[in-house]
């Protein structure tokens, strides 16, 4: 429009022609960038950050850490917003010919069998979300088949993979002699063990620092 202005076009014949009103016209003049557009870019960037730090998380996981830098939003618009960008779980979506392949599944060692002759010989971790009256609290717990003992824990209000990191890091020092024990954990892009694998071998981890 101002380059037809600039050839001697009045505002009014462009608009005309091009069947536009003149008031918002000058009103996108004035102001190029409307409130709804700055509020939409702040919702995806809080949400893009968040993706950026977990890339696991599915839309709904995402918009609950936006909300919590302040960007708050429907869970539909967070869908939209992801949606549009192509913000997806590593772990939600089947990936074409060409893409990158998610972290490797590993056997399941257990066979399903959840029970053990010996202490420290297979252990269970799992995820739990909790809600309080300050917002989402996850509990993280790694438990001894051998007698369904906790033998360590987490908790925090953030559920990234350092959750099942210091459960595992906890219970590791509270037995001391893993070396050899089966850490078994569900399969779930929820699950903060998945970072790296489904199921790990204890020992390889102590063994590693």
């Amino acid at each position: 429009m101002k380059e037809l202005a600039g050839d001697g076009v009045p505002v009014t014949v462009a608009c005309r022609v091009l069947k536009l009103a003149r008031q918002p016209y000058y009103r996108r003049l004035d102001k190029p960038v409307t409130d709804a557009m700055l509020e939409e870019a702040c919702r995806a960037n809080a949400l893009f950050d968040a993706h950026r730090d977990d890339p696991e998380f599915g839309y709904r996981f995402l918009v609950d850490e936006a909300r919590g830098a302040g960007a708050m939003m429907a869970d539909r618009t967070a869908w939209r917003i992801c949606r549009d960008n192509h913000w997806w779980s590593v772990f939600g979506k089947k990936r074409g010919k060409g893409k990158k392949a998610g972290p490797p599944v590993h056997d399941d060692l257990v066979r399903r069998d959840f029970t053990a002759i010996c202490a420290n010989r297979l252990w269970l971790a799992d995820i739990t979300e909790h809600a309080t009256g300050e917002g989402k609290l996850y509990l993280c717990a790694v438990k001894d088949a051998f007698g369904n003992r906790i033998v360590g824990y987490s908790i925090d209000a953030r559920m990234k993979s350092r959750l099942a990191v210091a459960a595992l890091d906890n219970a590791v020092a509270r037995r001391g002699d893993v070396d050899g024990c089966i850490l078994h954990s569900d399969c779930g892009s929820q699950d903060g063990f998945n970072r790296s694998s489904q199921r790990w071998l204890v020992g390889a981890i102590v063994a590693a620092g």
